[in-house]
This record gives structure tokens, C-alpha cells and sequence, in this order.
């Protein structure tokens, strides 16, 4: 903002009584009103580097929201933003994001703010799954901007398996409007999927009002959004077994370890002329490991309640999930692993897998 040049001292002299004329008072109203118009402009040039490059959204009252027939919009009720937890989690996921990206010099503030228009997202997925997208680095019109989130979030959920899921809680007509309630979901369920060292907080909730207009009419009503529940998994790293701390501090064992696994899961697959040597990539697709579960307990696996050639991620999934549930069956614990770990070739998920196998059928011949 301008400030006024501090006057130069002036020698005192007598004060002059005589009224200023109509041309002073005016020059002085001009010399006001053009400081006025500087300091605005100055302000408004201030806003245009510091703001985001994009409007905030205001929070309109249900009353006022212009809909169509049977349109509906969701806000969040502005209390649920100074709830412990809520800001809590926030600042989690705002850390994380800021430590995967801190080599690029990407440093987020506001979610909604900083992840409306894709750019930091599309950081975010490179990172992650070391996969380059073929999108402009940086778009400015809404459309580009959408056109951008439409490809990271179709790859996003690829990963998460979403559609094998059957529904979504984000989209990019949400995101990119700035409603922090499928922003959450999805970094959260971006954070369960690749488990970085952070501990998110469990049962987080925010209250929604959803309006809609059905006939002419706005109804509203109040709904419970819930983006956190109750973790007792490895997921988040929040408890450590054996393989953190072999992958951690003891690699030489660890190559001990998978030896002794290659050999247990070939004394069982060589009975019908299969062979492993890469337990990292040849179970990811869970074919292998359904014909393992068939060997050890000596039944036949149908043809048709898998895919024996899977060609997609759906379809990897769907086989590693079927071995998990065969594995139920016959009375071991459901591993802590995820099918998406094991699919996405993640070691110490598909040796945890084995590993359950190895201390039950391990005197099996």
C-alpha cells in the first residue's frame, strides 16, 4: 500500500487565518481521491499475485442456492471446519503431500485451494506410481483445468480399484468446485492405498447440508459425512511386524527369507510344472496363488471362478481377492494385506501372503 512521503520540516512562521479558496479545496479533494485510486489498484494487484488464480467459492445459504428441478448441492457446515479432528486430519494430509513433493518445491497450504485444478494432483499421482501423464503442465481456463483432473482422477482410480468397488466419492465436477468433502475421501483413500509413514485420525466426520430442488421448492437436509473410521490393519504403518523391521534393518536376511519362500512355493507349483522366481511380480495377478491354496489343501480350483489370464487390474484384483477368501475357508485369517497391494506388486504385502502360507503348510510334502 502507498504511503505519504513524510513533509520536509518547515520553518514556523505566523499562522495564515485566511480561508483556503473553492481551486485549493478542490486541488486537495483531487490529490485524495487520485491516492485513493492508487492505493486500489495497488490492493487489487496485491490480491491478483497472492490469490490462487481462482475465485473462492462463497458459502451461499441453502435459501439462496439457483438450481435446477431436482438438482442437488452439498456444503459443508462451516462449524465442522474448527473440529479438532477435521483440522487434524487436514494438516496430516497437507504434510504428506508437502513431503512427497518437497523435491519439486510444491508446497501445499489449503486443500481446496491448492488441488481444485489438478496440477498438484498430477504431481502427487506421478510420484506415487512413477507413471508421466501426457497432460499440459499448466492450464489456466476452467476447461483445461477439468480436462487435466479428468485424466489423474480416471488414473487415480484405476489404482484404487474404484470401479470395481461400484461407487465413487469424488469426482471432477467436486473437486474442481472446491468441495473439500471428496477432496478428503480421496486423499485418504490415496493414503490407505500407498500407506506412507503417517497415522491418520480415526473416526472423522463433518456435517453436511445437502440442498435440493424438487417442484420449484429448495429443501435441505442435514447429513453426517464420515471420512475416517477405525484402522486395524498395517495399512498406515500404525503397527510393525517382522518384515518393517527386515526391510528396514536386516536386508541380508530378508534375501534369506525369500529363498526360503521361492523354495516352499516350488516344492508345491513344480507338481503341475509351474515355477517361481520373482515372488515380487509372478503372484500379482493372483493365478499362481490360487493354484498354490488348490495344491496345499488338494482341491480343484474351477476354471471359471477366476481368470486365468487376467488382462486387466480388475481382473488381478478379483483373483487375489478369491485367494484371500479361499484361504478364509479353510481356516487361516484373512491377510492383512490388501488384493491392491499384492496386485500393485508390492513386496512385503505378497510376503506377508506367503509367508501365512509357509507357517501352516510348511510340512506339507
Amino acid at each position: 500500500m502507498a504511503t505519504l512521503r513524510p513533509k520536509s520540516p518547515r520553518p514556523v512562521g505566523p499562522k495564515n487565518d485566511k480561508e483556503e479558496s473553492i481551486w485549493d479545496k478542490l486541488g486537495t479533494l483531487g490529490r485524495k481521491k487520485r491516492i485513493k485510486e492508487v492505493q486500489e489498484v495497488q490492493a487489487e494487484g496485491k490480491y491478483a499475485i497472492d490469490s490462487p488464480g481462482h475465485p473462492t467459492n462463497p458459502i451461499t445459504p441453502p435459501e439462496e442456492y439457483d438450481l435446477e428441478d431436482n438438482e442437488e448441492r452439498c456444503m459443508v457446515e462451516p462449524r465442522s471446519y474448527d473440529d479438532p479432528k477435521f483440522r487434524e486430519l487436514s494438516q496430516v494430509l497437507i504434510d504428506w503431500i508437502n513431503d512427497e513433493l518437497a523435491s519439486q518445491r510444491i508446497i501445499v497450504q489449503d486443500l481446496a485451494e491448492d488441488l481444485y485444478d489438478g496440477q498438484v494432483l498430477q504431481k502427487l499421482l506421478e510420484k506415487l506410481t512413477n507413471d508421466k501423464l501426457d497432460v499440459p503442465e499448466v492450464t489456466q481456463s476452467e476447461e483445461g483445468q477439468k480436462q487435466k483432473l479428468s485424466v489423474v482422477l480416471a488414473h487415480f482410480n484405476q489404482v484404487l480399484g474404484v470401479q470395481r468397488l461400484g461407487h465413487k466419492k469424488w469426482s471432477v465436477e467436486a473437486i474442481h468446485s472446491k468441495n473439500i468433502v471428496p477432496i478428503l475421501h480421496l486423499l485418504v483413500a490415496l493414503a490407505r492405498h500407498f500407506r506412507p509413514p503417517v497415522r491418520l485420525p480415526e473416526h472423522v466426520s463433518v456435517t453436511v447440508v445437502v440442498v435440493q430442488k424438487v417442484g420449484g421448492q429448495l429443501s435441505h437436509r442435514i447429513v453426517k459425512e464420515s471420512i475416517t473410521t477405525a484402522y486395524d490393519d498395517v495399512g498406515m504403518r500404525c503397527e510393525r511386524d517382522a518384515f518393517d523391521t527386515l526391510f528396514d534393518h536386516a536386508p541380508d536376511k530378508l534375501q534369506v527369507v525369500k529363498k526360503s519362500l521361492v523354495t516352499f512355493v516350488n516344492k508345491h507349483l513344480n507338481k503341475i510344472n509351474l515355477e517361481v522366481s520373482d515372488l515380487e511380480t509372478q503372484f500379482h495377478d493372483g493365478v499362481y496363488l490360487i493354484m498354490l491354496m488348490g495344491l496345499l489343501e488338494g482341491f480343484f480350483v474351477p476354471l471359471y471362478s477366476f481368470h486365468p489370464t487376467p488382462r486387466d487390474f480388475e481382473q488381478k484384483v478379483h483373483n487375489v481377492s478369491f485367494a484371500f477368501e479361499l484361504m478364509e475357508e479353510v481356516g487361516l485369517k484373512r491377510p492383512k494385506a490388501r488384493p491392491e497391494d499384492v496386485v500393485n506388486s508390492d513386496l512385503k504385502s505378497t510376503l506377508r501372503v506367503l509367508y501365512n502360507l509357509f507357517t501352516k503348510y510348511k510340512n506339507i510334502m
